[in-house]
Order: structure tokens, then C-alpha cells, then sequence
């Protein structure tokens, strides 16, 4: 049992001022697996405070000081690797492989990448007469989801910091054991005292009081749609900047070539991994229609060859997140059967033997049509829809129906066919045949959000640009 009573204020660990705290559920077993301090508005104003008053020294440091201290972070975090790996399979029950690989070194990456753009970004430079300056915008709410607890946060946190800002992170409750362990990283590795700060909490009582506080300049957040557009409203009063990472639901169009049952099988095993917990899964597999036997068949081989179950052993797919994401997938694969969609690998119901556990088999649909729910609504579950396209100009006005924009991906042979794809897709991240860098900008179209993260652009979102007119004469 994981007991994390404190919050990180002021670079001090600190009860909350109500000194209450909240369960967690390990959702592969059903069971309370730790409790961790519930924070109120009291402790979002003391850490706003202790971030503001940080503000002024933090923002005056140099590229090199704050390079420095991402390094000397780098070094904490590699000392827990295990540690966080362990405790993102218990809060949110990915699987060990996924846990210990890929969790953790994304969070890895987004940390080398920040000190690579810091120490070749460019803060100033002259336009004419005038002097460009790019500031640091100043007290940053950052907010995180759990489906990839840890990426998500390191996402925010290093951009910010590398920018000069000072912060406020509110982690997911039902994922919080990740950034609690990221908090004593982060002390560990030396961050001045209130220039990071940790409120844990839900959305009404941490979220709230953080996206609508007046001396908060700027609220980043990732979550579901309806979140951010509470979050927006929340921020509007006090026209902070407001960043949005959302929802989505992602085509991705599989080319008529030799290699489109490999890409099947391929997309299957993908958009399948996190159990589907993927804001940017692609859970629109677009296959050409005299090619939809083949595709099917292949997709249904590809499902059926996941393992599901306890995350700790050797699996490909541990449970969703809790008893309501169970619940809002059940109800989803259900509404698809109803609407005339065929199921054609999993269904309904938990994998045979698993008794208990938030467990969904990996699913995937064939004969579906766009305008079905199943092809509409982010499901956020192992649930996979094949669309069968009469040609690539259907195909990517399919792609493009959509109230989502997140991403988007192009599989086949002929690399000068799906760039030209690709550039008609209408979303922010679109990758061929799954490329992937982090250096690249990710963020969305429409529903989807605004702004974006990773790479220069992500430092970019944490900067005020100043023009010095003049300057120069």
C-alpha cells in the first residue's frame, strides 16, 4: 500500500491544508492500492504563491543554468526508472513491457529533447530596427490526464522549465503516484524551492482553483474534450493563455499495395497498445473497399493474437483505467453492435478467466460506416473500426469527417502517394507508415485542442514575445 499524505509546495513536502486524502484503485485487481494528499483551493493559492514569488529568480537564469538542471534531473530520474515503471502498471495497469519501455522512455526523450532545443532555441534576434524577445510567460497550471501519466507530464514540465517559467502540476487522481514520485525527482535533483510545485487532487476542487486563478498566466492542458472546454471557461475571466491537447479520432488510411496486410496486422497491434488509452490512437482503419476481405481477415488475426491480462506478467494489453472507462467502452461496443456494425474479433464482456479487473478484449469492427457512433466518439478502449474506401479521394474525405484533428497516419509502399495523402489529411500529427520523432510539433485541429507540444513548438508555448522597437538605432 503506496501512502503519499503530502503535497510539494515551496520545495517543501506539506500536508494539505484540510489534511485529507483519496484512494486508488489498482484497476487490474479492483482493490485500494494507495492513498495520496487531496488538495482544495487553500493549497492551489499557497502554491500559486510560492510560484509567483519564485518567478522573478527563476526567469532570470541562463540557458546554461537551466540546462544544468534539466541534466542534473536527467541523472534523478534514471536512478527510477524501476520505481516509476512499477507504479504506472499499478495506477493505470499497463502492462510491464509497455511500463518499463516505452511509459518511461518517452519521458526520457521529452527531457533530452527540452535540453537540445533550450540550448539552440533563440530568444532574441533583430527584425528590421526592433529587438525580438522571447520571455518566459510566467506562472504555468499544468494539468495531466493517466493514460500516459508520466510522458504527459514530462511533456509540460521540462518545456516550462527550460523556458524560465514556474509551475503548478495537478496530476490525475486516478494516476498519481507517477507524479508524486516525479515531485521527489525534481527536489532531488535541486529545483529551487517554489520554482515546481505539486497539488494532487480532483477536477473540481485542484483544477478549478488552478485554471481560473488570476495570478496563474497560463493553464496547459491534455484530457478529454469536454474537460478542456471547462478548463477554457474556467480560464477565460482572467484571459490567460490557455493550451489544448484533446481528443481525437484518428483515421488511418492503409494504401491498395502488397503490403497492406502487413499493414493491417500492423495498425491492429498499434492503435491497440495502452489498451487503446491513446488520445491520438487510430481507431479509424480505413482498408479499399476490394480489398476489405483481406483486411478484415487480417485485422481479426492481428486482435486475436493480443494477450490480456495480469499487467505484471508477460501480456500485450492490461485492463482501462477504472470501473466508469469499463463501463463507457462496454456501452460503446454495444451501441456499435445495435447500430449494424460486425464485430469480428473480441465483443461485449471481459476475456474468458478474467473474473474481475477492468478488462475489455480487443476489439474490432467491420462494416462500419462514419456516421455510426463507433466511428464518431472517442471510445478510448481497445475497440478498432475498419472503413472500407472506394478510392484515395474517399478515403480521405473519410479521414477528414470528423469533429476530432488530432492525428493521422498514411501506410504504404509509394512514399511519394501517401505524402501527397498525408498532406490532405486535416489534423496535426500525421505520420507515414507510424514514423515517429520527438522533435516534431503534436497537438491537434478543431475538438482536437490548440497550441502545441513537444520539440521547439512545445517551448515556444511557454514564451511572450516582446517587440523593443527602436532598438537598434
Amino acid at each position: 500500500m503506496r501512502e503519499y499524505p503530502t503535497l510539494y509546495i515551496d520545495g517543501k513536502w506539506i500536508e494539505p491544508v484540510g489534511g485529507e486524502t483519496f484512494d486508488v484503485v489498482n484497476p487490474a485487481t479492483e482493490e485500494v492500492c494507495g492513498r495520496v494528499a487531496f488538495g482544495g483551493a487553500e493549497d492551489v493559492n499557497r502554491a500559486v504563491a510560492a510560484a509567483r514569488q519564485a518567478f522573478p529568480g527563476w526567469s532570470a537564469t541562463s540557458i546554461a543554468q537551466r540546462a544544468d538542471l534539466l541534466r542534473a534531473i536527467g541523472v534523478e530520474y534514471s536512478k527510477r526508472l524501476g520505481e516509476l515503471a512499477e507504479a504506472l502498471t499499478e495506477e493505470m495497469g499497463a502492462p510491464a513491457s509497455l511500463a518499463g519501455g516505452f511509459q518511461v522512455n518517452l519521458g526520457a526523450g521529452h527531457l533530452d529533447t527540452a535540453v537540445s532545443v533550450l540550448e539552440e532555441f533563440e530568444f532574441e534576434y533583430r527584425l528590421g530596427d526592433t529587438r525580438v524577445v522571447k520571455e518566459p510567460i510566467g506562472v504555468c497550471g499544468l494539468i495531466t490526464p493517466w493514460n500516459w501519466p508520466l510522458s504527459l507530464i514530462a511533456v509540460k514540465v521540462f518545456p516550462a522549465l527550460a523556458a524560465g517559467c514556474t509551475m503548478v502540476l495537478k496530476p490525475s487522481e486516478q494516476a498519481p503516484f507517477t507524479g508524486q514520485i516525479f515531485a521527489e525527482i525534481l527536489d532531488a535533483a535541486g529545483v529551487p524551492a517554489g520554482v515546481f510545485n505539486l497539488v494532487q487532487g480532483d477536477g473540481e476542487r485542484v483544477g478549478v482553483p488552478l485554471s481560473s486563478h488570476p495570478d496563474v498566466d497560463m493553464v496547459s492542458f491534455t484530457g478529454s474534450t469536454r474537460a478542456g472546454i471547462e478548463v477554457a471557461r474556467n480560464a477565460a475571466p482572467t484571459v490567460k493563455r490557455v493550451t489544448q491537447e484533446l481528443g481525437g479520432k484518428s483515421a488511418n488510411i492503409v494504401l491498395d499495395d502488397d503490403e497492406l496486410v502487413a499493414n493491417v496486422g500492423a495498425a491492429v497491434a498499434t492503435m491497440m497498445n495502452n489498451s487503446g488509452q491513446t488520445c491520438s490512437a487510430l481507431t479509424r482503419l480505413l482498408v479499399p473497399r476490394d480489398r476489405e476481405t483481406d483486411a478484415v481477415k487480417a485485422a481479426r488475426a492481428a486482435a486475436e493474437q493480443l494477450t490480456i491480462g495480469d499487467p505484471t506478467e508477460n501480456v500485450h494489453l492490461g485492463p482501462v483505467v477504472s470501473a466508469a472507462q469499463f463501463d463507457k467502452v462496454q456501452k460503446l461496443i454495444n451501441t456499435g453492435i445495435d447500430e449494424g456494425a460486425t464485430v469480428v474479433a473480441g465483443g461485449p464482456g471481459r476475456p474468458e478467466g478474467l473474473k474481475s479487473g477492468y478488462f475489455v478484449k480487443p476489439t474490432v469492427f467491420a462494416d462500419v460506416t462514419n456516421d455510426m457512433t463507433i466511428a464518431r466518439e472517442e471510445i478510448f478502449g481497445p475497440v478498432l473500426t475498419i472503413i472500407a474506401y472506394h478510392d484515395v479521394d474517399h478515403a480521405i474525405e473519410i479521414a477528414n469527417d470528423s469533429d476530432y484533428g488530432l492525428a493521422g497516419n498514411v501506410a504504404g509502399r509509394d512514399l511519394d502517394q501517401a505524402r501527397d495523402v498525408a498532406r490532405r489529411i486535416r489534423a496535426g500529427w500525421v505520420t507515414i507508415n507510424d514514423a515517429f520523432d520527438f522533435r516534431s510539433p503534436f497537438g491537434g485541429y478543431q475538438k482536437s485542442g490548440n497550441g502545441r507540444e513537444w520539440g521547439e513548438f512545445g517551448l515556444e508555448d511557454y514564451l511572450e514575445v516582446k517587440a523593443i522597437l527602436g532598438y537598434a538605432s
